[in-house]
């Protein structure tokens, strides 16, 4: 159990971080967020989930934007569909506006899900799956010892980050094309700079 004057970690920061740190403390240590087109998509279609209740469906009572938490990880947040079904099994479900794909920064943050949910209901997860909502099908994850591992090893690293209050590098790849904080992360201007520095200095050094 982590110690009790530890503020809990937002399971979404755990994708956050996986997906990008300086993305995970954009949005959790500096409180900055922007939108584009992607999170627009991801807030329409959350825009159901988000809305807490339940229903009865064949089989299972399913339950929407229940909250979740785990006080030996410290994590907290919320799932957006989670079923519990009738031969007892819990099966917990995220939505994504994406096309079918796997992610693994989707996939922790299921894990994670899966760990806080065991922990308040004493039941095993073994698996969940990932709605996405571009194809209208689900990917179903196996919540692995691997898996676990990994939310166990991230949510520390989310904390460490937390703590120190710093801005990791930026990236400059694939991933800031579709990341809405890219005009407040400016990671091509910021990894430029070495390139820069060197450059003047070679240009201007002393004969």
């Amino acid at each position: 159990m982590v110690d009790d004057s530890s503020e809990p970690i937002m399971i979404s920061a755990l994708q956050h971080f996986s997906y990008c740190p300086r993305q995970c403390a954009l949005i959790h240590v500096e409180q900055q967020f922007s939108s584009n087109v992607h999170t627009a998509r991801g807030d329409a279609v959350h825009a159901h989930v988000d809305k807490p209740g339940w229903e009865a469906q064949p089989g299972a009572r399913v339950e929407r934007a229940l909250p979740i938490w785990s006080d030996r990880l410290g994590l907290t947040g919320r799932c957006d569909v989670v079923e519990f079904r009738h031969d007892g099994s819990i099966y917990p479900v995220e939505t994504k506006h994406g096309p079918r794909k796997a992610k693994v920064h989707d996939d922790l943050q299921l894990a994670a899900q899966a760990l806080c949910l065991e922990e308040m209901t004493g039941k095993s997860i073994p698996r969940g799956a990932i709605y996405h909502h571009s194809s209208r099908r689900r990917r179903e994850v196996v919540i692995t010892d691997a898996l676990r591992r990994q939310v166990e090893e991230v949510t520390e690293a989310v904390r460490v980050l937390l703590a120190s209050g710093r801005l990791p590098p930026p990236v400059n790849d694939a991933r800031c094309k579709e990341c809405s904080l890219k005009d407040i992360c400016q990671p091509e201007a910021l990894t430029a700079k070495p390139a820069q520095t060197a450059l003047c200095s070679s240009l201007f050094m002393p004969d």
